[in-house]
């Protein structure tokens, strides 16, 4: 074959691949302009994988980490029932993240990869779990005011239009309704105690109020991938809208908990229809995300230990699984 030859086949191969190539784009653009699923065998924008690759294994380290906080008063909980209650909700959170290294991995990035790059501490995980629980009314805090806020963010997830991250939603969401009631019951109990009681609960929603509306993202004017995530229908509502849907539910569930939300310009807008509220540190945010928060450093120590500590286990499910295939490849082959 000559060179003119040559040229002149690749220049057929490369157009039918960009055609190739343009059809897929097409039947992507049509998926997500009809709300339909995108699943992980159909073609996707290298931008659109890298996207779900980040927020998915992101919240899947979220849940990771944010069971030790929990965890840390499963021995000290005031009775049976609340350890037993504790230690459920620390279970699901384990089970959480599980869901979502499953969902992340059908992106393309084995769950090994997604691991190191939090022990490597080249990943991020949610900042609310940099703060430490003082108190067992902390654990209440959490359940309302934090998984509060991630029912709120994570309910429009369900309608992803990434297939495997939606369907793990639905069922990460009906646990999250769990969990959040289970902190209204802790400050319930706690605010229609004695006065010391009532108080340990009102300066635990102080602690937290303010760092669980900054779960939903920094102003939309400084997010950076929020609107194309939106275009994507990976989300549905801007990090504002979903903290102004926040404050709007938990005014009067406080007022039922007759506990006071630590924000003195709270107040409702006749014309708005929703309630204001007053500016948050966003310069904190932004320390406790860069990795100089309360419990930065110790989150971290402990899952490294964590993850060094049980590699026999993980060692020992490989060798089981090893001699199972082994074994069943037996079993087929007589």
């Amino acid at each position: 074959m000559n060179a003119p030859q040559a040229d002149h086949l690749k220049a057929v191969s490369d157009a039918a691949l960009g055609e190739d190539e343009q059809a897929a784009q097409n039947y992507f653009d049509q998926l997500i302009s009809e709300d339909s699923r995108v699943e992980p065998r159909d073609w996707m924008p290298e931008g659109y994988r890298k996207t779900l690759t980040r927020q998915v294994s992101q919240h899947a380290h979220s849940e990771i980490i944010g069971m030790q906080p929990e965890a840390n008063w499963i021995t000290r909980a005031p009775s049976l029932k609340r350890k037993a209650i504790l230690m459920a909700k620390v279970q699901d959170e384990a089970g959480h993240g599980l869901y979502l290294y499953s969902a992340a991995e059908t992106l393309g990035t084995p769950r090994d990869v997604l691991n190191q790059q939090l022990l490597d501490g080249k990943a991020k995980y949610s900042s609310i779990f940099n703060y430490p629980a003082r108190t067992w009314a902390d654990i209440g805090a959490i359940g309302w005011l934090v998984d509060g806020a991630a029912i709120c963010n994570q309910v429009p997830l369900c309608r992803a239009s990434y297939g495997p991250y939606g369907r793990a939603m639905v069922r990460i969401c009906k646990e999250e309704s769990f969990h959040q009631r289970q902190g209204w019951e802790i400050l319930y109990e706690l605010s229609h105690g004695t006065p010391e009681q009532k108080q340990m609960a009102q300066d635990a929603v102080n602690r937290f109020y303010g760092p669980a509306l900054q779960m939903f993202g920094p102003p939309d004017e400084d997010s950076p991938n929020s609107k194309q995530s939106m275009a994507w229908n990976i989300k549905r509502f801007s990090n504002d809208e979903l903290r102004q849907r926040f404050v709007d539910m938990m005014v009067p569930q406080a007022e039922a908990l007759g506990l006071t939300l630590p924000d003195p310009d709270l107040k409702w807008n006749e014309e708005r229809g929703h309630y204001d509220y007053g500016k948050l540190d966003w310069n904190e945010f932004k320390s406790v995300i860069s990795g100089h928060g309360p419990c930065n450093v110790q989150r971290m120590q402990r899952r490294r230990a964590a993850h060094s500590e049980g590699a026999w286990v993980r060692e020992a499910a490989a060798e089981y699984a090893r001699k199972m295939e082994a074994h069943n490849a037996e079993l087929i082959g007589a």
